[in-house]
């Protein structure tokens, strides 16, 4: 239910244009109108919960960007900057949580994107939350054998207890990761996909909507 059936070439068209949108827009009543849609389109989805979560990461460096333009600027302009900031991570928040990395990946692909670039892509994708639970199953042990791993002033100097292991594992990941690409053959020409994927013709015109929208934006605003 929380994937949207679009092809995920227009799904990043649609993300990358809203984004432009967002970034154009000036006026806070009508940033505060696209993050209203953004929400509903959270809701419609059902990924409320992981929405705060990644909020929560986004905090602090909203809090500090409207301090600062608080000071530089006025609240206007503060509230205008940190409404924008959270309306475009929510924005790619929504797109990477609605595509699956290898679609992603596969259909950069297809535009002729090389298949390097885009397996890189898709493989740090995929692996952030695999290194961040490896950082907590660490973090776990060595609490255990008495290391206090906590985050403060006073813990900064058992970093290199989380960093040792972090790296030896990162390590053995990516020399893993380098014997199955190589034993499936990584770089052969000729690749061939598990899916097929195909841009249907409303999503062409659903894609042409919204760059005209953006293109109308621009200029109206220049």
């Amino acid at each position: 239910m929380w994937r949207l059936n679009l092809d995920p070439r227009t799904k990043l068209i649609l993300a990358l244009t809203y984004a432009g949108l967002l970034v154009l827009t000036q006026a806070l009543p009508a940033l505060l109108v696209e993050s209203a849609f953004l929400t509903v389109l959270i809701a419609f989805l059902g990924l409320g919960r992981a929405w705060l979560r990644a909020l929560r990461l986004v905090l602090p460096m909203t809090t500090i960007v409207f301090a600062i333009s608080t000071f530089t600027f006025d609240l206007t302009v503060a509230l205008t900057t940190s409404v924008r900031l959270v309306a475009l991570v929510t924005t790619f928040f929504v797109f990477f949580q609605s595509t699956l990395p290898e679609d992603l990946g596969n259909g950069l692909v297809k535009m002729g994107v090389p298949y390097a670039f885009a397996f890189i892509l898709t493989g740090a994708m995929q692996f952030v939350p695999v290194m961040t639970r490896k950082i907590q199953d660490i973090v776990d042990a060595q609490r255990a054998r008495g290391i206090p791993l906590e985050w403060s002033l006073t813990g900064w100097r058992y970093i290199p207890a989380l960093l040792g292991p972090l790296l030896i594992q990162s390590l053995r990941l990516s020399d893993e990761l380098a014997e199955a690409m190589e034993s499936r053959g990584f770089g052969r020409p000729g690749r061939t996909f598990l899916g097929e994927y195909q841009v249907k013709i409303w999503e062409y015109g659903l894609m042409a909507g919204a760059i005209a929208v953006v293109v109308a934006v621009w200029w109206l605003v220049g």
